[in-house]
């Protein structure tokens, strides 16, 4: 027989379990809503174009609409995944020179536009007569997710004729480190106080109506307080009703020297007349690949596993291919150990041949696996075929050149 204490155990145990059940089907009720809506956006202006087909401004039209939708559906994948790493404690953070003003004005560039499309106006103010530290050390990735989110929430629950207005400074240095502050303010429906008690736990959204009309899942202020908390600094948020909200940031910085800056020469991305392996399990997929990349002037041999691949490249000549397209996860043999092998092969353009993932595989611990393979770049699906041909032929640049030089003489 169960003593109190026993019972009590118990009885705390099943408790958590059925809020912990009750989480999970909420969560995957919001996410299924989530999916479906823009999935069925695209359905149905998939279907439109079919009767349309020869109203091309409608097409294109269309084809704008499912692009949104489809970006929509990307960033809610993503926000899940980033979610779920950050629960595994498992986001590493880069410590890279950053130039602060170069990072925020990409940031306004990004946010006035949206800001601009809604009738919303935004205002920046500097403290100049603060210190001032124009190069940091910190993850510019992460700096930008943080400060999207935040603006990204400042516009969605904004009203046309609103402002956000955006107040930044440092602290004096001590030590070499200076903590940047910031506080953003929105003319918006604001919060109530309950609701602000939970703002950062997942999945958290003031109303269900305020879901329908604004969308998403209520993952972006988890995501803005893990990420800031794991750079050791701190967020608060004061929020009025029919008001609006003020978002105060705080994140210490070590204090970085200027960069040596190189100057780039731009050229033309092409990769014609080169000769690509593409090993990718699925059909769809290697159909998009092959036909994009063929419209791009390149010859594409078409392989199904990393197995096949390595076939391929080892029944072919010396320098016969130019580059390796590797998808990740395959049948047979996956691209990881299908570029281990390449790499270990007795041939003269074994250790040379790009190798360069294309993979639904996303997240840094996955490149650094990449990397560790032999690899020499990593794309993460859903591809940007502009990235992936500047990547191929910054990996073949030297062949191409080569091949030019060769035709002058």
């Amino acid at each position: 027989m169960l003593d109190k204490n026993d019972f009590m155990i118990k009885s705390i145990a099943l408790e958590s379990e059925k809020k912990a059940n009750q989480s999970k089907s909420a969560f995957l009720s919001r996410m299924s809503h989530d999916m479906r809506t823009p999935l069925n956006g695209i359905t149905g202006l998939l279907k439109i174009n079919e009767n349309h087909f020869d109203d091309i401004d409608l097409v294109k039209e269309n084809h704008k609409k499912m692009q949104i939708a489809a970006d929509y559906l990307l960033s809610l994948i993503n926000e899940v995944l980033q979610m779920s790493k950050m629960e595994e404690g498992s986001i590493p953070l880069t410590q890279e020179v950053i130039d602060f003003a170069e990072l925020t004005n990409e940031i306004i560039v990004i946010m006035e536009q949206r800001a601009r499309d809604r009738g919303i106006q935004m205002q920046f103010r500097s403290n100049k007569q603060g210190p001032q530290y124009p190069f940091l050390y910190g993850s510019p990735v992460h700096l930008r997710q943080i400060f999207l989110n935040i603006y990204g929430n400042c516009i969605k629950y904004n009203r046309p004729g609103g402002t956000i207005t955006t107040v930044s400074g440092y602290t004096e240095a001590v030590d070499g480190i200076t903590t940047y502050e910031c506080t953003i303010t929105d003319t918006g429906i604001g919060m109530g106080k309950e609701f602000l008690e939970h703002i950062f736990e997942p999945f958290s959204q003031e109303k269900d109506d305020a879901r329908s009309m604004y969308q998403g899942v209520g993952l972006g202020m988890a995501i803005v307080k893990g990420l800031i908390d794991k750079m050791g600094g701190s967020i608060e948020i004061k929020s009025e009703e029919g008001v609006g909200s003020s978002f105060i940031i705080r994140i210490p910085f070590k204090i970085a020297s200027a960069p040596i800056r190189v100057k780039e020469q731009k050229t033309e991305a092409t990769i014609e007349n080169l000769n690509l392996l593409l090993a990718e399990d699925n059909e769809l997929n290697a159909e998009i690949a092959e036909t994009l990349l063929s419209d791009e002037g390149a010859k594409i041999t078409v392989v199904k596993n990393g197995l096949q691949a390595v076939k391929a490249f080892q029944e072919n000549q010396c320098n016969y291919f130019d580059a390796i397209l590797m998808d990740i996860m395959m049948p047979v043999m996956d691209g990881l150990t299908a570029a281990k092998t390449i790499r270990a092969a007795a041939r003269a353009d074994a250790k040379t041949i790009p190798i360069i993932a294309m993979t639904a595989n996303a997240f840094q611990e996955d490149q650094e696996q990449c990397y560790k393979a032999g690899m020499n770049a990593h794309l993460a699906k859903p591809l940007n075929m502009e990235k992936v041909i500047r990547t191929i032929y910054e990996q073949c640049s030297y062949k191409l050149n080569g091949r030019q030089q060769n035709k002058k003489t």
